[in-house]
């Protein structure tokens, strides 16, 4: 079955890639869909709730804003415009009949001197009839104003003397000139009048002389404030727009659980549509889309890589993710209203800053933000909440902030981890705290503070604990793993110290000046100390044919070899090497140093014995196959083992010449472009160049000649 399934791999990697895919997303659905299912509700008026029901999505309430925007219509005062200059009109209106029956007397005046005298009643008719021919030449609003006052007016007023007519005059200008300054609208016309009438009342006139008043008041005050319909309905407008609309908002409470259902709250959820039997599909459709875009996203993140890479990232991804949910997921089952300060706890750091650290920074926010968006519909039915929007932040915020720390292991880090983990996400969650108004002296508020600060520790502590756990099952190079490699009773090394002694202690000596150097560089020093113990492994198959494993006065096996033969001999210890790791299945890293230790550089010395035997040989028949070395680390193994080699051989090695000897070979690595695959720069060269010059000064130090007595003459005897 394994065997098929390997096959399977190897021949369909991307079917295979697909389906790891697919896998993922439907556990994740899985995990989350019974969260957005939407439920049948059974509602019924006068009824108690069985559950609290909040709203399912945000709404404009029509009829409640329709009621606002009434009562705010009702509410403007009606709109009139106020016409001063009537009051001038009605007076002129007044001054100017009485102008023309001062015309009228002083006419009839002049005929009565020189005609004889004729009836009072006849005199009387004649003036009135005199009169109305003299409203031929006046508007037609005056002529109305005249036509309206009755008859009995005009033969009463001819009927008074002079000053009786000009004190009928005064009067009623003056109480009309009076009124018409108010604002009179048609519904207080009649109580203006009246007022008006009742000053009458007041005056010293007869009686007869009030009445002529009377008509004049009653003809002369009119409206002079109209109702302004069309201003008075853009007010209304107004009105009705400025109401805002009355929404009900997703994740609204409706009806806590319990109460009753009653008519407000049943039209609430008409208005939603939540009293009818079938339920939306849409949050599920949302929440599928949402799972395959994130496998889309995961999928174009890795496009790049190597399929081996691209299995691993997908498979670490998905286990951290499941993962992720699944907790989230337990802590919503416990959450309501009452234990809002539960889900803080949830260590939201700990995916974001795992897929960080194993995979890439790229993939952390990937993780961080997709938690959030998943926290969404596991708390679906909160969605619209400010619970959920502060909670989403801090989420958000807290997954951020992990993708924050460099990727290397917690504890080599603990101060900075802390402050990205910890104390940044204990801040934010005070701003949130502050934000939303709560008090520090209430309870719930210090609860909600205690389990955020509670949450960011599990995330450290459950990264630092369960980091090398993960590294051991994600890794083939753990720190478990390379402590195990290093015990000098690992079965390699007990075979090379037994086949090879001189290049076991070779060995060690670089991984020294290895393992320091790459410290200083802010390299995998424990990585490079491992891998340099094994670097030199393939050496056990011709031990004696490397100079390091001659015992002292024996000869040199390569004397009575061709420079060819020498070098087949020389470069199978890179091949051979890699075979044997391989059977023992080391990690890749280990390979690739022993593959990329020597690079491809020149086998000078047989190099050079071959060109003198045949001047046609070319350096590329005696380079190394390479490759040349891909990592900062291989390029420090590659400088500090032809080091360590050379000065060893050397006869007296002074710091001078340790000194000049290293600068010399790093210049000539680098002219000889030996680091150009790598990335390491020319300022970590500087530091590798003094980190192993001192070491290897340390180490072949001049040491002090002690001398030896001369024996005397009986000692000899």
């Amino acid at each position: 079955m394994k065997e098929t399934m390997n096959t399977f791999i190897q021949k369909k990697p991307k079917v295979t890639l697909a389906l790891m895919l697919s896998f993922f997303s439907i556990i994740l659905f899985l995990l989350t869909f019974s969260n957005v299912r939407q439920k049948q509700l059974h509602l019924q008026e006068g009824q108690p709730a069985e559950e609290t029901i909040r709203a399912n999505k945000t709404i404009e309430n029509t009829a409640e804003t329709e009621n606002k925007r009434q009562l705010a219509e009702e509410a403007v005062v009606s709109e009139y415009t106020y016409q001063p200059d009537y009051k001038d009109t009605q007076v002129g209106y007044v001054e100017k009949l009485f102008q023309l029956v001062d015309e009228v007397n002083s006419d009839f005046a002049k005929q009565t001197s020189s005609a004889t005298t004729t009836d009072a009643n006849s005199l009387v008719e004649a003036k009135v009839a005199a009169l109305k021919g003299k409203f031929e030449s006046v508007n037609e609003n005056a002529l109305a104003f005249y036509q309206g006052l009755p008859s009995v007016f005009y033969t009463e007023i001819f009927g008074f003397s002079t000053d009786d007519i000009h004190r009928v005059r005064d009067e009623a200008t003056t109480i009309i000139e009076k009124y018409m300054e108010e604002k009179i609208r048609q519904t207080n016309l009649s109580e203006t009048k009246q007022s008006a009438l009742y000053d009458v009342q007041l005056t010293d006139l007869s009686s007869d002389l009030q009445q002529s008043v009377r008509y004049l008041i009653n003809q002369g005050i009119i409206v002079n404030e109209f109702y302004n319909e069309k201003k008075t309905e853009e007010q209304k407008a107004a009105a009705r727009d400025t109401v805002t609309p009355v929404m009900i908002y997703q994740g609204e409470i409706i009806v806590r659980e319990g109460n009753q259902i009653d008519s407000k709250a049943m039209e609430k959820l008409e208005l939603l549509g939540m009293t009818k039997q079938s339920t939306s599909i849409f949050p599920l459709l949302a929440l599928a889309v949402l799972i395959a875009f994130q496998s889309v996203l995961l999928a174009y993140l890795i496009i790049d890589r190597s399929f081996s890479e691209k299995l691993r990232l997908i498979s670490l991804f998905a286990l951290v993710m499941i993962a992720s949910v699944a907790v989230m997921k337990l802590f919503q089952l416990f959450y309501n209203e009452q234990t809002s300060f539960l889900p803080q706890i949830f260590p939201v750091a700990f995916a974001p800053l795992i897929l960080t650290i194993f995979c890439n920074r790229r993939l952390g926010i990937l993780g961080a933000v997709m938690q959030v968006l998943i926290a969404y519909f596991l708390y679906f039915d909160s969605v619209g909440t400010t619970f959920l929007q502060v909670l989403a932040a801090i989420y958000l915020f807290n997954g951020i902030m992990a993708t924050m720390v460099q990727r290397k292991r917690l504890a080599n880090q603990a101060g900075r981890a802390f402050v990205w983990i910890i104390l940044f996400p204990f801040i934010f969650n005070v701003v949130m705290v502050i934000y939303q108004g709560l008090s520090f002296t209430e309870t719930n508020t210090l609860l909600t503070v205690a389990c955020g600060l509670l949450g960011s520790g599990f995330s450290y502590l459950l990264s630092v604990g369960l980091h090398p756990y993960l590294e051991l099952i994600l890794t083939d190079d753990s720190d478990l793993v390379l402590n195990e490699l290093s015990n000098p009773n690992h079965p390699l090394l007990k075979e090379l110290l037994e086949t090879a002694p001189g290049t076991y202690h070779h060995s060690m000596m670089v991984a020294n000046l290895s393992a320091n150097a790459v410290a200083e560089i802010g390299g995998r020093a424990l990585l490079t100390r491992v891998a340099c113990y094994y670097h030199d492994i393939g050496k056990i198959k011709h031990p004696n044919f490397f100079v390091e494993n001659l015992p002292n006065g024996a000869e040199n096996p390569h004397n009575y070899l061709l420079p060819e033969d020498s070098k087949q001999i020389i470069f199978s210890h890179v091949t051979e090497g890699v075979k044997i790791l391989e059977e023992y299945h080391m990690p890749q890293f280990i390979v690739d140093i022993c593959w990329q230790h020597h690079g491809t550089t020149l086998m000078t010395f047989f190099y050079v014995k071959a060109k003198e035997r045949n001047p046609k040989i070319t350096e590329a028949e005696f380079r190394y196959p390479g490759p040349k070395p891909q990592t900062r680390e291989a390029a420090v193994v590659n400088i500090a083992d032809s080091c360590e080699a050379a000065v060893r051989a050397m006869g007296q090695p002074t710091p001078e010449k340790i000194q000049k000897f290293v600068h010399d070979l790093i210049q000539g690595r680098i002219a000889d472009g030996q680091f150009n695959e790598c990335d390491i720069t020319l300022k970590d060269l500087v530091k590798v160049e003094k980190s192993i010059i001192s070491g290897l000064g340390s180490t072949f130090h001049s040491r002090i000649q002690y001398p030896t007595l001369k024996k005397t003459e009986e000692e000899k005897a």
